[in-house]
């Protein structure tokens, strides 16, 4: 139960909207299947990306409902879970066990900069609520608190909790845990434009952002490199470097949905308080993405 092996590429996918703000639950289905065509390992729902701060709990539980459906067993759902309080984060995870998913990318608490105890005793208290495996989302910048290489060993014990998303955007921390804890947990690099070097370096997965305008690219980059075929695999991250920088943004979730929509898979509604992007910000982002499909690489094939 709590040894999955996630690896390989899990978009975390962006929540569609109909233009009066509701879920368009068809556009997600047939986003995600388009994913899983594409030959992604995992699917993770209601994150950073997802628009989570703007969903309910039950909106939250409904696009896992639906992300579960399409996947149908084919590819692991995680939902994120990303509350203000332990008693509400407990309940989610006991909903999302109910609601079939296969397990949760975990944030700390949300609203709350918890110190280094509070932090390990969050996680630990959502693990001992739960059979589902965890994946603990790190995420100093954003969020403010540093889950640790120390911390992680410290969690260890915690046998639920199997991988670690990794967005210090550090790149030495995928050697300083491996060195700490060797391979107890699956790591995935959660910062598109380092998950090359992250995977070079030991990383199991990448929690992708672009992915979710461009899935056969991401996915061709990630088991080039898994086969050892690195020049090519490099050709390709080049080519799709300047396009992982708009992953690296406040403006993440607008970029990616202008991406989106302009390769048709998707559109640019958000919810208030975000709004689409416009002015000299949109024609930039613009002319990167259109830059890039001129310019997009014919795919090798894979073995």
């Amino acid at each position: 139960m709590y040894n999955p092996k996630w690896q390989g590429v899990f978009p975390a996918v962006t929540t569609k909207f109909k233009k009066d703000f509701s879920i368009d639950y068809q556009s997600i289905e047939q986003h995600l299947i388009a994913q899983i065509e594409a030959g992604v390992n995992g699917i993770v729902v209601v994150g950073s990306l997802g628009e989570n701060s703007t969903l309910s709990l039950n909106e939250k539980q409904e696009v896992l409902k639906k992300a579960v459906s399409v996947s149908n067993g084919q590819v692991p759902v995680l939902a994120t879970l990303a509350e203000a309080n332990t008693e509400d984060a407990c309940k989610f995870a006991r909903l999302t066990a109910e609601n079939g998913g296969d397990g949760m990318m975990v944030l700390p608490p949300m609203r709350y900069k918890s110190d280094r105890r509070e932090t390990l005793e969050y996680f630990r208290t959502v693990a001992d609520t739960t059979d589902l495996p965890i994946m603990i989302y790190n995420n100093p910048i954003d969020y403010g608190v540093d889950v640790t290489p120390e911390m992680f060993a410290e969690l260890a014990e915690e046998s639920k909790i199997v991988a670690i998303k990794e967005s210090s955007r550090d790149v030495r921390r995928i050697t300083d845990l491996i060195n700490l804890v060797g391979r107890r947990y699956q790591i995935f690099c959660g910062v598109d434009d380092i998950a090359l070097e992250s995977l070079v370096l030991g990383a199991n997965g990448w929690l992708a952002g672009l992915v979710c305008a461009f899935p056969r690219e991401t996915v061709t980059i990630y088991n080039l490199q898994k086969e050892g075929r690195f020049k090519e695999a490099l050709d390709i991250y080049r080519w799709f470097m300047p396009l992982l920088h708009l992953d690296v943004s406040s403006k993440l979730v607008q970029n990616i949905k202008l991406a989106e929509a302009i390769v048709g898979i998707g559109n640019e509604n958000v919810r208030p308080p975000r709004l689409p992007l416009i002015g000299e910000e949109r024609l930039l982002v613009t002319k990167i993405i259109q830059e890039a499909l001129e310019s997009r690489p014919k795919l090798p094939e894979l073995n």
